[in-house]
């Protein structure tokens, strides 16, 4: 059975959990970002980050690399679209997913995490820039739509790797409303049975992990990578992002 070293809340994982459930694959869940599973995490991958796929003495990293094994061990039902145009859509926004969506939300959302409670406050500028830019993203989401169900027509590795950072976008209070074409597909994604179970699973996570009180997650440092680096810098917040780093709050991951 395939050991997936995992996270109820991390996008990453999420986009993993649901298409091996889209699949019927089996698996057994660690969930490694919890303190006492870190030195089991980095294990198998030295930058201790989720999700791992480990299948036999094979351990795959990275979500988009997941993805692809699974759909090369498991061809049917399909993640990926038939045509050539379509399967390279659904690549697009699987990486704009992975890259640019979940850097800003990222970005912006640290002062709402259960795990983090900040005495400080977001430097200025910094939740309006991920506002305008989150609009652009769910504008350019809404024409790609048009009437489809989904982004690439039939559910696809694109739905899979949007939605878990679209559905957040309410907590952060940016409403789907006037994107018609998004805030459907929102809709049907919640009928698809992977998504239902992982949307279960989050709710339950959510319950247990941090209503005892006590959160079994890091609560002070935060991980920052490239994207989510290169967001903050290219919108101006270089200063305030060193004096994370200076403070202790700031963490890059090493490969090595």
């Amino acid at each position: 059975m395939f050991v997936l070293y995992d996270n109820p809340f991390s996008p990453f994982a999420r986009k993993v959990r649901m298409a091996l459930d889209f699949k019927a694959i089996p698996y057994r869940s660690i969930d490694a970002l919890a303190l006492a599973e870190h030195a089991g995490l980095r294990a198998v991958n030295r930058r201790a980050e989720v999700p791992v796929l480990v299948d036999g003495d094979l351990a795959v990293r990275e979500s988009a690399d997941i993805c692809a094994y699974l759909e090369d061990r498991f061809p049917a039902p399909a993640l990926l679209p038939s045509s050539p145009a379509s399967r390279a859509a659904a690549r697009r926004w699987q990486r704009v997913a992975d890259t640019v969506l979940d850097a800003i939300i990222h970005d912006v959302s640290l002062w709402t995490w259960p795990t983090h409670h900040r005495s400080d406050t977001p430097p200025a500028g910094l939740l309006e820039a991920g506002q305008r830019d989150l609009d652009l993203i769910l504008a350019e989401l809404d024409r790609a739509l048009g009437a489809s169900d989904f982004v690439c027509g039939d559910p696809s590795v694109a739905d899979l790797a949007l939605f878990p950072h679209v559905s957040s976008l309410k907590v952060l209070g940016i409403a789907l409303a006037p994107y018609a074409n998004v805030s459907g597909w929102s809709a049907r994604m919640r009928t698809l049975p992977c998504v239902r179970s992982d949307l279960e699973y989050v709710k339950r996570s959510a319950i247990e992990k941090f209503a005892p009180g006590a959160s079994p997650y890091e609560a002070e440092k935060v991980v920052w990578r490239g994207d989510r680096i290169e967001w903050l810098l290219a919108h101006g917040f270089a200063a305030w992002f060193w004096a994370e780093l200076a403070a202790g709050r700031a963490v890059v991951p090493r490969s090595v």
